[in-house]
C-alpha cells in the first residue's frame, strides 16, 4: 500500500505530493512548489525522517507554481524531470511565466528528462501510478492514478466543485471537460481526488455536485 503526504506551499497555495512505499522507501515527488527556505527544509526533513529514496520527479503540468522547485529536486536527488512532452514549451518559459505573475524569486527554465504518455506506469516499490493524459488546463496535463489504493492526483484539472482554468497558454475548455468526463469521472466513485490546490474530493462527489460538468 502506497502512502501519500501532502504539502501546501505559499506560492498560490500549491499542493505538492510525496507518494511513497513504506516498505522499500522508494518515493516520487509530484509538482514541487517550494519557493522559500523553510519550504525546502520541510521537504528535505520529511524525506530524511521517513528514510526515503526519491526515484521519480513528476509534474502533472509545467505551470510555474507546480515546477518552481523542479531543478532543486532534480539536482538534489539525481532524478530527471518527468512530464508530458506537450508541456515542453511551458517548461522552457518558466522565467517568463514567473515574470507574468509578478514572482520575484529566481525561476529557472525546466527541461523534461523523460516524456510521460498515456498508459505509462510509474513503479514505486510494490505500488504503481498509471499516467492518464488529461489535456485542457495545459496541453500536457497528466493525472496519476493508483488503482490499488484508490486515489488519483490530478494537478489543476479537477477541483472540489470546480475545474481548472483554461485561459492560460495552451488552455482549451472543451478539451478539459472531455478529459475530465472520459478519464477521471469514469474511475470508481470511491476514488479520492487529490488536486493541485485546495482540499481532496472524490470522483463520486464531483459526479453529483460539480456544476461545471453536469
Amino acid at each position: 500500500m502506497l502512502k501519500i503526504a501532502k504539502f501546501t506551499f505559499c506560492m498560490f497555495g500549491i499542493n505538492t505530493y510525496v507518494v511513497y512505499d513504506p516498505v522499500s522507501h522508494e518515493a516520487v515527488v509530484i509538482d514541487p512548489g517550494m519557493s522559500r527556505q523553510e519550504e525546502f527544509d520541510a521537504m528535505e526533513k520529511f524525506i530524511v525522517r521517513e528514510n526515503l529514496k526519491v526515484t521519480h520527479l513528476i509534474n502533472t503540468h509545467l505551470h510555474v507554481d507546480h515546477a518552481i522547485a523542479d531543478n532543486w529536486v532534480s539536482r538534489k536527488y539525481d532524478v530527471p524531470v518527468e512530464a508530458h512532452e506537450d508541456d515542453e514549451t511551458l517548461g522552457l518559459i518558466i522565467p517568463q511565466q514567473a515574470q507574468r505573475f509578478g514572482i520575484r524569486i529566481p525561476a529557472e527554465k525546466v527541461e523534461i528528462g523523460r516524456h510521460l504518455k498515456e498508459g505509462d506506469v510509474i513503479k514505486i516499490g510494490s505500488g504503481e501510478l498509471q499516467v492518464l493524459h488529461v489535456p485542457g488546463h495545459s496541453p500536457g496535463s497528466v493525472a496519476l492514478y493508483d488503482k490499488a489504493d484508490r486515489f488519483v492526483i490530478v494537478g489543476d484539472t479537477l477541483f472540489e466543485g470546480s475545474i481548472g482554468r483554461t485561459d492560460l497558454m495552451g488552455g482549451n475548455h472543451n478539451q478539459l471537460i472531455n478529459a475530465i468526463k472520459t478519464k477521471l469521472l469514469t474511475l470508481p466513485e470511491g476514488t479520492t481526488v487529490f488536486s493541485g490546490h485546495g482540499d481532496a474530493t472524490t470522483v463520486g462527489r464531483e459526479l453529483k455536485m460539480n456544476p461545471y460538468i453536469q
